[in-house]
């Protein structure tokens, strides 16, 4: 990624290096539901979302930085 740059001035608001670890449990839980709500005989979620909320994750939100210098910029 050597000439990687970015195209919009958007950075995350985080610390946090990847949101990997958000995403298992994330995901671990829809699986529960749906197995939950499909033994019960209701119909499953469809989405994600239904389930989690993303403001849970590490990465939390995006901010517009209207002055990223070039090495901002850069991936």
């Amino acid at each position: 990624m050597a000439r990687s740059i970015r195209k919009t001035k958007i950075f995350p608001i985080t610390t946090a290096e990847s949101e990997k670890h958000d995403k298992r449990r994330w995901n671990k839980t829809f699986r529960k539901v749906s197995k939950n709500l499909i033994g019960e005989g209701k119909e499953a979620p469809h989405k994600i979302q239904s389930v989690s909320s993303a403001w849970d994750g590490a990465k939390d939100g995006k901010r517009y930085r209207k002055n990223a210098t070039v090495r901002d910029m850069r991936k």
